[in-house]
């Protein structure tokens, strides 16, 4: 009975056409009646408690950092540097955006920010050179979606404060799996590029690069220093976003000079606006999470999963499958509200890591940011590249294959995510 009073009132609010979080506030009510107990006080006030977090901070710190480092200057530079490298190989744009995603991914953690950063300097380089736009722009989406899994990840914040779980040795673990979600976007545009006929830029020398590179400098060591401040606890996720920002901010407006101080204001409003969204959809999900316990939700799930509590490797499969199914549905957010607080105590009794469940579900959400027809990223680059989405569609299948691939690998050998781990937080 739970489980139809949690999800009819839940898609039904969503149907009407009410915004998630309200749609959660919603169903939190629907769940109270089913207790009897309706108390508009409790909800109010845990409200303010999910609210109320300190590691919530990191949230609107690393969405300015994202916004003064587009601002900046600092993305364009890290396009440019890869540029020189690579740019008269065959595909090579292809290459420089995959390089750009992970290391953009690895500053701003938003993934329709950075894809739009870097679909809006290449898609016209490519277009021009001859490149399959479709195409071009399905591997930049693909690449924005990075962005979730490798620090600082906004959607691991999210996660590790939900699920009550270390949102530094999450950073530590979504290293390597978005890694190797680069290296398999490489290597599926190697196979899809070699027979393109397009135009490649002229080689560079040793000379432009080493240019590129001091130029770049200061973009290029952002993401090793938040990283390195994290693994060796100079700062918290929370401290690691106020770091980011100052350097951002300084790095654009005093030493490349292309961020004046004019243009301060609308980046904090954009900041603010995207900040309170998440947090009021965090608050909302943790009174259904609250209310979802009381009902005993997750019981009744896990009794469903019962069959597959046994063997580890299974269940991860099966709840892997279940949210790539609703992440064609529901975008990154609803679902990771939604389901966390169900799945996290199932996780717990079947004797997973949750760390390692976090990497993965969060890898598979941000997956889902590229189904359609709900893929935020997706409608992104759409207006981005100026193509329909079905045309967009077309190019994109290799690549949502290959990080498919990927997660399907994660979850057969878990040594890919726990053993760096283990490595990393020494």
């Amino acid at each position: 009975m739970t489980v139809v009073v949690f999800t009819t009132s839940l898609l039904g609010a969503m149907a009407l056409g009410m915004p998630i979080a309200f749609a959660l506030l919603v169903c939190a009510v629907a769940l109270m009646l089913m207790q009897g107990n309706i108390d508009t006080a409790i909800l109010s006030q845990k409200l303010i408690e999910g609210a109320d977090s300190f590691p919530l901070l990191a949230i609107p710190f690393f969405m300015l950092a994202g916004e003064l480092m587009n601002a900046g200057g600092i993305s364009r530079r890290i396009v440019v540097f890869a540029l020189t490298f690579v740019g008269h190989l065959r595909g090579g744009l292809g290459f420089v955006a995959i390089f750009a995603s992970v290391v953009m991914a690895a500053i701003s953690g938003s993934a329709a920010a950075d894809a739009a950063a870097i679909g809006a300097l290449l898609i016209p380089m490519m277009r021009q050179a001859g490149y399959n736009v479709p195409r071009a722009a399905g591997l930049i989406a693909a690449g924005g979606v990075i962005a979730p899994v490798i620090p600082p990840s906004i959607g691991l914040i999210v996660f590790g404060v939900i699920a009550n779980v270390s949102i530094g040795k999450l950073f530590l673990a979504g290293i390597v799996p978005g890694l190797m979600m680069g290296l398999s976007l490489t290597i599926a545009w190697l196979w899809v590029a070699r027979r393109d006929k397009v135009t490649v830029l002229p080689r560079q020398d040793w000379g432009a690069r080493a240019r590129a590179g001091i130029d770049g400098i200061w973009a290029l060591i952002m993401p090793l220093g938040i990283i390195g401040g994290l693994k060796f606890g100079v700062f918290t996720p929370t401290e690691a976003g106020v770091a980011a920002c100052v350097y951002a901010f300084v790095i654009g407006a005093f030493v490349y000079r292309e961020l004046p101080l004019r243009q301060l204001y609308p980046l904090l409003v954009a900041a603010a606006k995207s900040t309170s969204v998440v947090v009021f959809l965090i608050a909302a999900a943790l009174i259904s999470a609250w209310l979802i316990t009381l009902s005993e939700l997750p019981e009744q799930v896990a009794a469903m999963l019962s069959p597959f509590m046994g063997n580890k490797i299974l269940l991860m499969f099966v709840i892997m499958a279940i949210v790539v199914v609703v992440g064609t549905a529901l975008d990154f957010a609803p679902t990771l509200m939604i389901l966390t607080p169900v799945l996290m105590p199932v996780i717990k009794q079947a004797g997973i890591d949750p760390v390692y469940f976090g990497v993965l579900f969060i890898m598979n959400n941000a997956i889902g940011l590229i189904t359609p027809p709900v893929g935020i990223v997706l409608n992104v680059m759409c207006g981005v590249a100026n193509i329909s989405m079905s045309d967009l569609m077309k190019g994109l299948w290799p690549f949502l294959w290959a990080e498919l691939l990927v997660l399907f690998l994660l979850v057969l050998f878990p040594g890919l995510v726990m053993v760096p781990l283990a490595w990393l937080s020494r």
